[in-house]
């Protein structure tokens, strides 16, 4: 039985999709039942305070039942931490392993369970609930099992994406102004309260404020360490700090962006008030933070600029406030610096690497390494992949790593999109010109760029100057850039299709919010993300969620491209799976044009 098929012909049915949240846990829930072969399946929540979880839907041979039943963490720690750590949890033997054993004597033993497998349902990038099987016999989870029950807690967290949605009258404002992660305002609503502030003290001929720019210290050691989700309960956890600290003239208080904050001080701008302030942020933060059986601590260091006297404009307090952060950074973290000249002296490398920057996308100067993407042989190159590069004049070739945070952060993610479309289309013709056939080549665009209703218009301009056709470029989007306005991405994304191009998403499975989506926006391409490849065949659970990947795109007609394939082995076990393209260092770096023509494309 193709259970990805059968779980798409349920999903996809109008009387499921118009049916009550019941009524769906109800048809899933038997459906796997059925299809698996087991006496119980059921779905679990994470209230708000997570320290219990709380079933939802239960589905036995008798009868299925949305009656509430709890599990709390203080009783069962090993299964709590288990759920937070690992992806998925196959337990064979359940009355003896050591994450769920605790429930052996009150439910486990008298009920007959032998075997547990749960999968788990995000909100977000954040862990809320999960899909538990239970079986009275003794089961070895196989992959194909595994990977349909990962397919439906992956419906249930589309379900519950859409009814958020659904229940908010302000969903568009909430996406535009708010931070998806920690639910914080973002910089774009705080840097319209900063102007406002600016306009109101003008008008009034009185007023100051202080901005404190908080960057959490080694958050990268825990997500190297420990892995992004418990990064991303740090960010969570500090957030509520932040929003609940009680400080003397505090205004607003947002996200803005990977483990920096930043908080509006209104009035209470004496520099002892502040360094108080400062004083109280850097504590709370400290505290140790309680996740997955770890006690983790962090620390902070913030940057602070005044307005007036510091600068006198919105765009000059955050760079004011950044650069005085940087300096903290700079002289040992876990501190608090004021801006001065010497700051201003001090940060205008970064600020001079912008301007560099900027000028280098004026004047046409970015470069592409291309990297093949091969059949699922390794034989024949498909197709290629342009990614940007830079060849500083002092520093010399800089990767996107060292640049793409600049230019996200100086507004210059759509110019830099269209130098690289141009020096494709330059080497595209190139090639035309000296009788070289290219294949199709993949040309990324950023989250900045498919929101803009222009960009289809530039991309057809750009392509007829060169005498390049639409047709040659195949664009990769994000699963982050589909987080905006549907409506205005699907008509650019349809417009470019009609223009010849494909598309696929990038970096698949590190989101969720897409898979809702594929259905109305015209993919033709799914990429799955490099993490899930490093460590197959010997990781079950990226085995299952690959399996789980490549049966969807099958079930849509899309196919896959595998990033990040280094081995022989990974290139044997994606091969053996269906998997339809790979692109990795197995094959090839990312190589300048001409080693590109000349190793692949240019006969001996």
């Amino acid at each position: 039985m193709n259970f990805h098929k059968a779980l798409m012909e349920l999903s996809h049915s109008p009387a499921f999709i118009n049916r009550e949240r019941s009524h769906k846990l109800a048809a899933m829930t038997a459906l796997c039942a059925e299809l698996l072969d087991v006496e119980r399946v059921s779905v679990w929540q994470f209230p708000e305070q997570r320290e219990h979880i709380e079933s939802e839907w239960l589905h036995t041979p008798e009868g299925a039942t949305a009656e509430t039943r709890s599990l709390y963490q203080s009783g069962n720690p090993a299964y709590f931490a288990a759920l937070e750590s690992e992806r998925v949890l196959s337990v064979p033997h359940a009355q003896e392993d050591c994450r769920t054993r605790a429930f052996s004597p009150g439910y486990l033993a008298p009920m007959g369970i032998r075997s547990m497998l749960d999968a788990p349902i995000f909100d977000g990038a954040r862990l809320s609930g999960v899909v538990c099987l239970e079986s009275t016999t003794h089961r070895q989870w196989t992959l194909p099992e595994i990977s349909f029950v990962i397919a439906i807690a992956d419906t249930v967290s589309l379900m519950n994406t859409h009814e958020a949605w659904l229940d908010s009258k302000q969903a568009l404002e909430y996406a535009t102004r708010y931070d998806s992660l920690t639910g914080l305002l973002n910089i774009k609503s705080l840097r319209d309260r900063i102007s406002y502030l600016i306009d109101k003290f003008e008008r009034r001929g009185l007023g100051s404020l202080a901005l404190l720019w908080v960057d959490v210290d080694r958050l990268k050691s825990i997500n190297d360490g420990l892995g992004a989700q418990v990064g991303d309960n740090v960010i969570e956890e500090i957030g509520q700090r932040l929003k609940q600290v009680i400080v003397p003239g505090k205004d607003l208080l947002a996200r803005i962006g990977g483990d920096e904050y930043a908080l509006i001080i209104r009035n209470q701008t004496q520099p002892d008030t502040l360094e108080q302030t400062a004083a109280k942020i850097r504590h709370e933060i400290s505290k140790p933070i309680r996740l997955n059986g770890h006690s983790i601590t962090v620390g902070a260091s913030l940057g602070i600029c005044h307005l007036p006297g510091d600068c006198d404009s919105t765009e000059d307090l955050l760079r004011g406030a950044e650069a005085a952060m940087y300096n903290a950074k700079h002289e040992g973290r876990g501190r608090t610096c004021f801006f001065d000249s010497s700051i201003q002296i001090s940060a205008r490398s970064r600020f001079e690497l912008e301007n560099d920057l900027r000028t280098a996308i004026r004047e046409h100067k970015l470069d592409v390494f291309y990297q093949p993407i091969t059949s699922a042989d390794g034989s024949s190159t498909e197709s290629v992949e342009a990614l940007v590069r830079w060849q500083h004049p002092e520093r010399g070739w800089l990767s996107p790593i060292e640049f793409l945070d600049i230019a996200r952060g100086g507004g210059l993610m759509y110019g830099l999109g269209e130098c690289v479309l141009r020096r494709v289309c330059e080497h595209w013709q190139w090639a035309r010109n000296h009788q070289i056939e290219l294949p199709e080549v993949s040309v990324n665009l950023a989250p900045e760029q498919v929101l803009i209703a222009g960009l289809p218009r530039q991309i057809k301009t750009i392509c007829a100057e060169y005498g390049v056709p639409v047709r040659s470029l195949h664009f990769e989007v994000t699963e982050d850039a589909l987080q905006g306005d549907i409506i205005t991405i699907s008509g650019i994304l349809e417009e470019l299709v009609a223009a010849g191009a494909q598309l696929s998403i990038d970096d698949f499975g590190t989101g969720y919010s897409s898979l809702s989506r594929l259905k109305g926006l015209p993919f033709s391409r799914i990429k799955i993300d490099r993490s899930f490849i490093s460590n197959i065949p010997d990781d079950e659970d990226d085995c299952a969620i690959i399996l789980s990947i490549l049966g969807l795109a099958r079930g849509l007609g899309l196919s896959v491209v595998a990033e990040g394939v280094e081995t022989e082995a990974h290139e044997r076990w994606l091969c053996e799976q269906g998997c339809d393209y790979l692109q990795g260092y197995l094959y090839s770096r990312p190589l300048p044009f001409d080693q590109l023509v000349e190793r692949f494309f240019t006969s001996e």
